[in-house]
């Protein structure tokens, strides 16, 4: 039986272990810019056999909270390449999760302040965070706009940019679709935010059109060895839901196994909480046969509420990697500490967004 800290290799990407650092945002880049805390942050964590960057804007309409990262701009790249110098120094293995929040924005991050834009034109009952005195404040999401059909190539095209850049010229080992948590991709999936009439609604494949059409650029970009996607079927996250997941996320890995994508990683039940949700049942197992079954063969990544015993439960059932999200906040050496049994350095949910310092690169490794 494979253990977790055990080697695999995920597409092109070649892992000390199967522990990954699962994507965490925390408002720290002001003007959508890391700095160089960043770079130590990522760095002191880069034992984890893959590190997946905090969720970063693909261009500014994709943006949807205060202070988080983008990845449009010169400076943005220049800054990310600091980055991953840093964890690629330490011996780490990194990927940036490309992100597009569609509905859940606000009017103060849109270009020229404009609306945010969806599937279709339901404001999302969530909130964002901006700074008001520079205090994160949680804040009603704006009314979006629906984002015509004219205007989806180029939605495509910006994926398949910020991929390259990413690769090429911030010098990431690859890339992490975001098409989770009642974001842009996410809601063109789900029935309770798509009710287009166009060829991006109504069927299954209507709805998984645009996340199929960004994976194929993403992939062509970078390759199907250096891409993963995140998808979560039944979180509650941002106001989502579908009327029938499972058909809907099993014809959707059943498209992505002909991608060869270095993995598929799944958001077991709520983000953040409860790992089954009684009014949203899911058969994951069945997901993954799916998958396996229609050829594919990227890595099985999961995520939400691990801990070691669940973690290693997880690996006997087939599964090949586990995603940890709050202990690598305050555990810079969270595999270590797995592996020798030591205790956690508890959590100062305070500092989890915006800030400085405190909260970010000052939690203590053992010895």
């Amino acid at each position: 039986m494979s253990s977790l800290f055990d080697p695999i290799q995920a597409g092109h990407l070649k892992l000390a272990n199967r522990i990954v650092m699962a994507p965490l945002t925390r408002n720290r880049s002001p003007e959508a810019v890391p700095r160089d805390i960043t770079a130590t942050y990522y760095a002191q964590r880069a034992s984890a056999g893959l590190l997946i960057t905090e969720a970063t804007a693909i261009s500014q309409q994709g943006q949807g909270y205060a202070d988080v990262p983008g990845l449009y701009g010169s400076e943005q790249l220049d800054a990310w390449k600091r980055v991953t110098d840093a964890v690629h120094a330490e011996g780490g293995k990194i990927v940036v999760q490309l992100w597009h929040v569609g509905r859940v924005s606000h009017n103060e991050l849109q270009p020229d302040g404009g609306q945010p834009v969806a599937p279709s034109a339901i404001t999302a009952k969530t909130k964002t965070v901006l700074f008001r005195d520079g205090i994160p404040t949680y804040i009603q999401t704006s009314e979006p706009r629906a984002l015509d059909a004219s205007e989806l190539p180029g939605i495509v095209h910006t994926y398949a940019a910020a991929a390259r850049n990413a690769v090429e010229t911030a010098g990431f080992d690859g890339v992490e679709v975001h098409a989770a948590n009642g974001y842009l991709l996410d809601q063109f999936l789900k029935t309770g935010s798509n009710q287009r009439s166009d060829d991006y609604g109504g069927s299954i494949e209507n709805r998984a059109r645009l996340l199929l059409e960004a994976m194929r650029a993403v992939v062509d970009a970078v390759g199907g060895g250096r891409t993963g996607i995140r998808i979560s079927p039944v979180t509650p996250a941002n106001d989502v839901h579908d009327e029938n997941p499972q058909p809907l996320f099993e014809y959707v890995v059943k498209q992505l196994a002909a991608l060869d994508l270095a993995y598929i990683h799944v958001v077991e039940g709520a983000t953040g909480g409860p790992r089954e949700l009684e009014d949203r049942p899911f058969d994951y197992e069945a997901l993954k046969a799916a998958y396996r079954r229609a050829g594919g063969k990227g890595a099985w990544m999961v995520n939400n509420g691990y801990d070691k015993p669940l973690a290693e439960e997880a690996l006997k059932e087939g599964d090949d990697l586990v995603a940890f999200g709050k202990p690598f906040i305050s555990n810079p050496d969270l595999v270590r500490r797995l592996r020798e049994g030591a205790p956690l350095n508890p959590w100062d949910k305070n500092t989890f967004y915006g800030g400085g310092a405190k909260g970010y690169i000052d939690y203590p490794a053992l010895g």
